[in-house]
Formats: C-alpha cells, structure tokens, sequence
C-alpha cells in the first residue's frame, strides 16, 4: 500500500508532505493495513458512508460494478479523496489524481477548488 502510494504521488510530483489526510470506505473500518499506514504516516483517516460518497459521483472519472456490489459505492478511491478533502478544508474539491491500483490497494488524490 505504501509503495502504491509513493509511486502514485512521485510520478505526479507530490510527496507525503501534501497529503492532508487518509480516507476510504465504511466498509474497510478496521483493515490493519489502512491503520499502519494512517499510524506511519501520521496522519488522520477516515471511513465513509456509501452515501456520502455517492454525493460526489458527478466528479468521479472511474467507477467498479465491483466496489458497488462489495462497498455500496461505485467509487471508493477517487469519492474517498474528495469527501476527505472536503471535510477537511469545508470547499468542494476535484479530484486531481484519478485511481491508481495495485493487487493490493487503490489510491487517488483529490486537492481544495481555488477560491475567488
């Protein structure tokens, strides 16, 4: 998972310093390996509802019939990044890295629209 999350963040020239926090579905509370990294990293991690990621679907670029029948959601990375970031900053987010998988995990990025 760390390594995904490395290699994602390198190729797009961000670094573990940008990340605001970690985030995924409900579904996972409680997966020890989302709580190491969350605890190595230090940094916050939250799970969200099915529902409230479904209210971000107009701007998620990939959805997975798989994650709908498992989670409830038929995105999990890219809705999780933008719920996080929202909750975070209270501003409507984008995503800015789409879903990147490995065996093992799926990461994106999601950062804070630009205020006026």
């Amino acid at each position: 998972m760390r390594q995904l999350l490395d290699q994602t963040l390198a190729a797009h020239g961000l670094c573990l310093a940008d990340l605001g926090g970690l985030a995924s579905v409900e579904h996972k509370r409680g997966e020890p390996g989302l709580l190491a990294l969350a605890a190595q990293l230090n940094l916050p991690l939250n799970w969200w509802a099915p529902e409230r990621l479904q209210a971000v679907g107009d701007r998620i670029g990939q959805t997975s019939e798989l994650a709908l029948r498992t989670t409830g959601t038929a995105s999990v990375a890219e809705a999780c990044a933008l719920a996080q970031v929202e909750a975070i900053t209270g501003r409507r987010a984008n995503v800015r890295i789409g879903k990147h998988s490995s065996a093992q995990a799926t990461v994106a990025v999601a950062g804070a629209e630009e205020q006026a």
